[in-house]
């Protein structure tokens, strides 16, 4: 029997990179699921986690409705419209979360197994979600689980470690091609900043180091400001800090955050964000509520169809800071 230790990523691949037997067990934060047999009928919830089993040519029973970025509102990201194109196959059974997990929907699809690698999932939802089907729940906090381990973890519940970790290689090759055209991300610090309001700028929200979108930014060869690490909370994906602090973060170089040009004209013109060095600078990425600011999260489908614009705008923003 396999047994997939949830740990860092480098070293959770050799586990998952063998033959896989079952009964399979996966560890995660609840606790440990046993799989009894190659599922057949796969089912997600949460974000993004469908996009493991399209990557690798399986069709979900039932999966998250997109609620962000979705500009066409038939609940399906242009990346995953696409590739059930190429699969041939009609958008599966569309689970509407915006009120929470859909258990009743969940269970009308009849999984053999959740994947839920990368979620929020409450020990209550786990719990509900577990009496339908095996659960593949995340390894370590809510919303925290890295691209890689979200790949490795969910191949792994479909019995697919092998293929999952073929994708991961055909990603991070992906990102390799990205990055070499933009040598000027090198070395420079990033931070995400998010939730911010143009009318009120007196708390300054941030992604933190352990969130999945900071994470990418070392993938693109950028790296994370040392204020950053010092402000991160254990077991957070998020922190806030006054903007009376904000020259703790003088060591960020570029700036990621979601708005629009009224935004950025409050930020330059505040006597207080004014003074952080991106924004001096203008080293701001400024994302919107649409695909690319979807993709600022890496999934499987979506890194592929939009790493080189976002790798292209922090670069941009890069060229500004000294």
């Amino acid at each position: 029997m396999i047994r997939l230790v949830p740990c860092l990523a480098a070293t959770l691949a050799p586990a998952l990179a063998v033959a896989q037997d079952y009964p399979l067990a996966i560890p995660h934060a609840f606790g440990t699921t046993t799989i009894a047999e190659k599922p057949r009928r796969v089912a997600t919830v949460n974000s993004g986690n469908h996009e493991v089993p399209l990557a690798l040519g399986v069709v979900p029973v039932g999966m998250a409705a997109a609620n962000y970025g979705d500009n066409n509102g038939d609940g399906l990201l242009p990346w995953v419209a696409e590739r059930l194109e190429e699969l041939g196959a009609e958008p599966p059974v569309l689970f509407d979360e915006g009120d929470g997990i859909d258990f009743e929907a969940v269970a009308a699809t009849e999984p053999d197994v959740i994947l839920a690698a990368y979620s929020g999932l409450s020990r209550a939802d786990y719990d509900t979600l577990s009496q339908i089907a095996p659960v593949v729940a995340y390894p370590d906090g809510a919303w925290t689980t890295e691209w890689r381990q979200m790949i490795r973890m969910n191949s792994a519940g479909m019995g697919l470690a092998a293929e999952g970790e073929a994708l991961v290689a055909r990603m991070e090759a992906r990102i390799a091609e990205a990055i070499a055209r933009h040598p000027q991300l090198a070395g420079k610090t990033a931070m995400f900043v998010t939730h911010l309001d143009a009318t009120n700028l007196s708390v300054v929200n941030f992604y933190s180091a352990h969130d999945t979108r900071v994470k990418f930014f070392g993938d693109l060869g950028l790296a994370m400001p040392k204020s950053v690490i010092e402000a991160t909370q254990p077991g957070q994906f998020f922190g806030s800090v006054s903007a009376e602090r904000i020259d703790a973060f003088d060591d960020v170089d570029i700036l990621v955050t979601y708005g629009g040009a009224p935004l950025l004209e409050a930020m330059k013109a505040d006597p207080l964000m004014a003074h952080m060095p991106a924004v001096a600078n203008e080293a701001i990425v400024m994302l919107g509520n649409d695909p690319l600011g979807n993709a600022a999260n890496p999934t499987p489908l979506s890194l592929p169809y939009l790493v080189d614009d976002y790798a292209a705008l922090l670069a941009e923003a890069a060229r500004k800071s000294p």
